[in-house]
């Protein structure tokens, strides 16, 4: 969870930073906030589709490969996904993980060794079933507001940008990984390459 909080840090530090002459209420108005956010949805359906393409295509043998000791598995880094999808993305929002989920700082990395691919699967499913109900079902007046995290204040637009971006890493990982164990994208499949 650490190192999720940093590297969400790290590419906010990248992000534009409003100046006070300039403020998120300023520049936004629910009908900006209502099309930022489906702007947000629609990106992230699109990787949520591939990554589940991926996560059915890859076959179970290979969910515990691993490129080199120390890096994610197969099963880690779609579980790491899944947790995004239960915590991360409803926080751009305002929203909370879902009910029983624990606290993140425990229950994230006991998630993220599950192995059996139902398992990930299901979780993969829930947690986009959540993270998508959680942006959904914003106030949209709640969005014209900057949020704090650690120590800076950020905006809507700033941290879905760095929301999608970090998802869209993680489908380039995991359709390295993918080739590395001899599955093709099954999108790139239609397209032929």
């Amino acid at each position: 969870m650490r190192n999720r909080s940093l590297a969400i840090l790290t590419a906010l530090a990248a992000a534009p930073v409003i100046t006070n002459s300039l403020l998120a209420q300023d520049v936004l108005d629910l009908k900006s906030a209502a099309e930022i956010r489906t702007q947000f949805l629609a990106d992230l359906d699109t990787v949520h589709v591939k990554i589940m393409a991926l996560a059915q295509a890859i076959p179970e043998a290979k969910y515990t490969w691993q490129p080199a000791p120390g890096t994610r598995t197969v099963a880690n880094a779609l579980m790491h996904v899944a947790t995004e999808w239960y915590v991360w993305v409803p926080m751009t929002v305002g929203g909370k993980p879902p009910a029983g989920f624990g606290a993140p700082r425990e229950a994230i990395p006991k998630l993220e060794q599950l192995t059996a691919k139902a398992e990930v699967i299901d979780h993969l499913t829930k947690g986009w079933e959540h993270g998508r109900q959680q942006v959904l079902a914003a106030d949209l007046s709640t969005l014209l507001a900057s949020r704090q995290l650690g120590a800076r204040s950020i905006t809507l637009t700033q941290f879905a940008f760095a929301m999608a971006g970090d998802l869209h890493e993680h489908l380039g990982q995991l359709v390295t990984y993918a080739r590395s164990v001899g599955v093709v994208p099954p999108w790139s499949v239609k397209a032929g390459s």
